[in-house]
């Protein structure tokens, strides 16, 4: 019976359970007393959407996070943002594996699943820069915002708020402080103001690109052409992905959701835009107040996400990419290949099915959501991809949901965290290759 269960306890569905009890702890100590501002017993439905939502950095929030939650409760919410950022199973594993100074097979494995790790080699290593990495990232972040939120809001307080916004933006997690501050949401109130902006996208971007690729920067001494594979697609897809959507926004929203600012600040407000729906949830502007344009392009933004073994959810950069150089070789009627390297079949179906689970559980929950609530189809799919991708972006529909549509996006927010296909596997097992072998079939598409 051990050995049984032991096999049916495999690295995926051990991350899925960590994470599950991670929530589920979060949950029972947001719903007591202690947690709240005033001193009361909070719902469960929305103490377990908000542990959901830090621990899977989401940033969705059905309360104001400011003004609701006591310091305990604010405390509870960054140590969730912390855990889930990291991943509690690279923590776990990474800390009793450092303190037996030796790896077991199974450890070893185990943080190879959890960093997202592609081999076995110094997967030990990489797990204690990825400590020590995000420590020096958010302590730096930390400082930066402490020169301005300290003379706002004192010594104390504005100590806590650099942390928590520091922490918050690496882990991609989009929860913040601000409340109603200077009467915006979110990091409105400094849309304009450089230190914050780019302090605040800076650890986006970071905590956005992977622990490997820190790791491959650090071995090649930041050098493009020396870098791995799948690093130097990270770097040129974030690359891509910041510079064209920032044009696009100052074309979009210069007359709408960026009006009546000066061209540099308009400037900062693009740029802000295309960093945070990927996919870290602060705003500098409404988001109900984005064109028609501006907001599609910020949903296609959120679908994409950040990349593979970082804080970042969404399909990842890398994904996107594969199905788009398979796409442009199929038309080619050419091998898929980039960098002078042939991308191979296993990771041409996993794409694959990576966007057709995203796509159904958007579909799926779009539907869902409107059909439990009198919402508008824009903000239901705005949304829905927010939770699935780990966003926390949101119109300002949140709060006023059911709890229907609370758990349908609870159940989004946790599913996008995992990852479609890490869900799918840990569900159904992990299958070998068949020994059968079929004739093949001729089938007409497109």
């Amino acid at each position: 019976m051990n050995a049984k269960i032991r096999r049916r306890a495999t690295p995926v569905r051990l991350i899925v359970l960590s994470f599950l009890g991670v929530i589920l702890l979060g949950s029972l100590l947001l719903t007591t007393p202690l947690s709240s501002a005033a001193g009361v017993w909070t719902p469960y439905v929305d103490c377990l959407f908000t542990a959901t939502s830090a621990a899977c950095v989401t940033g969705l929030a059905v309360v104001d996070t400011a003004g609701y939650w006591s310091l305990f409760g604010q405390v509870v919410i960054l140590l969730l943002i912390q855990i889930g950022g990291l991943g509690a199973m690279t923590i776990i594993t990474g800390f009793f594996s450092m303190v037996r100074k030796r790896a077991s097979l199974a450890d070893t494995r185990m943080l190879m699943q959890a960093a997202g790790n592609d081999s076995y080699g110094g997967v030990v290593k990489l797990v204690r820069r990825l400590f020590a990495g995000t420590f020096i990232c958010e302590a730096a972040g930390a400082a930066l915002l402490a020169i301005r939120f300290v003379p706002l809001f004192g010594w104390g307080r504005g100590l806590w708020f650099s942390a928590f916004h520091s922490i918050s933006a690496f882990c991609n997690a989009g929860f913040d402080l601000m409340g109603d501050f200077r009467g915006g949401a979110s990091l409105s109130a400094f849309a304009t103001d450089p230190l914050v902006v780019l302090t605040i996208s800076a650890l986006i971007i970071v905590g956005g690109l992977g622990f490997i690729v820190w790791d491959d920067l650090i071995n090649t001494k930041f050098r493009l052409k020396d870098l791995k594979l799948h690093s130097k697609l990270v770097v040129v897809m974030t690359a891509f992905l910041i510079v064209v959507p920032t044009a696009l926004f100052l074309l979009f929203d210069a007359s709408a959701a960026f009006a009546g600012g000066s061209l540099g600040d308009k400037l900062l407000l693009a740029l802000f835009q295309a960093v945070t729906p990927r996919t870290a949830g602060f705003a500098t502007v409404p988001m109900a107040s984005l064109s028609d344009a501006g907001a599609l392009l910020t949903m296609v933004l959120m679908l994409v996400g950040g990349s593979p073994g970082s804080t970042a959810g969404g399909l990842k950069t890398t994904t996107v990419a594969v199905v788009l150089i398979c796409t442009a070789a199929s038309m080619k009627k050419s091998p898929p290949v980039v960098f002078k390297r042939r991308i191979d079949d296993d990771t041409v179906r996993q794409a694959t099915a990576i966007v057709v689970i995203y796509l159904t559980l958007i579909i799926a929950a779009t539907c869902g959501v409107c059909a439990l609530d009198a919402v508008a189809l824009r903000d239901a799919l705005f949304e829905v991809i927010s939770a699935v991708a780990t966003v926390g972006l949101s119109t300002g529909i949140t709060a006023g949901l059911g709890i229907g549509a609370k758990l349908i996006l609870t159940a989004l927010m946790f599913a996008g965290r995992i990852g479609g296909l890490t869900m799918a596997i840990a569900l159904t097992g992990e299958q070998g290759a068949s020994p059968m072998k079929f004739p093949t079939g001729k089938l007409l598409v497109g």
